[in-house]
């Protein structure tokens, strides 16, 4: 089994769910005590968040970049970021190392196409539900037609990932405004909805949404289960 590289830290909430679902299930695949080969590298995510906010995007692209060569030196075959908005520099990134570079929205991509839907809803923070970066890849890659919430409801779903997700607080209210954004959505036509931030799964999950819900974090985790035993490489 390869060795997965983690960048992690963003936050550090979701980056625990990463390790815990790559191991799951890579002891499902392989039984007995098998987990997996990993090498994390953890940042600040103060200083991500800070430089996010500032739209110092030139600064947030060196940070992933060193950080995936430091993972790559550490022993690393292949790389998976641990964020949607940090794929804004994926590009960057895979042309910075010399190993492949698995992208968030591929596994998620083909597991909405393999169920025949075209029309999805995108939740996550402001910078990849009005950036194009998640949204133009999926478009163009897999026929999907994606569409996000209004200006008040994007603002209300950034809000809660920054301010209560990212340090572990899940309240009630916040699950229901949740909620409402999500059915808003499916009244738009929306057959499913993708949770395009990795923290998000800690608040809602399939019975908080009259349509399917695709969950970046978990189908990302898997797929890099999935290339690191693959033949031939990832």
């Amino acid at each position: 089994m390869r060795t997965i590289g983690l960048l992690g830290g963003m936050s550090w909430e979701s980056s625990a769910q990463y390790y815990r679902l790559i191991n799951q299930e890579t002891q499902r695949r392989l039984g007995g005590t098998h987990s997996a080969p990993s090498v994390m590298v953890s940042v600040d995510f103060a200083e991500i968040e800070a430089l996010q906010h500032a739209g110092e995007w030139d600064a947030l692209t060196d940070a992933m970049i060193d950080a995936a060569l430091q993972a790559e030196r550490g022993g690393a075959q292949l790389l998976v970021i641990c964020t949607n908005t940090m794929h804004r520099m994926a590009e960057a990134v895979q042309d910075a190392v010399a190993i492949p570079l698995l992208h968030i929205a591929d596994p998620v991509g083909r597991a909405i196409a393999a169920q025949g839907l075209t029309k999805v809803g995108l939740l996550g923070t402001a910078f990849t539900m009005e950036q194009p970066f998640l949204r133009e890849r999926l478009q163009r890659n897999y026929g999907l037609e994606v569409i996000t919430p209004d200006s008040q409801d994007r603002s209300d779903v950034h809000r809660i990932i920054y301010d209560e997700l990212v340090r572990g607080v899940v309240t009630e209210p916040s699950r229901a405004t949740y909620r409402a954004i999500m059915q808003r959505l499916a009244d738009q036509g929306a057959q499913a909805i993708i949770l395009g931030c990795t923290e998000i799964m800690l608040l809602v999950g399939q019975e908080d949404s009259a349509v399917p819900l695709f969950d970046t974090t978990t189908l990302h985790a898997l797929a890099a289960v999935e290339a690191a035993l693959a033949e031939g490489g990832a």
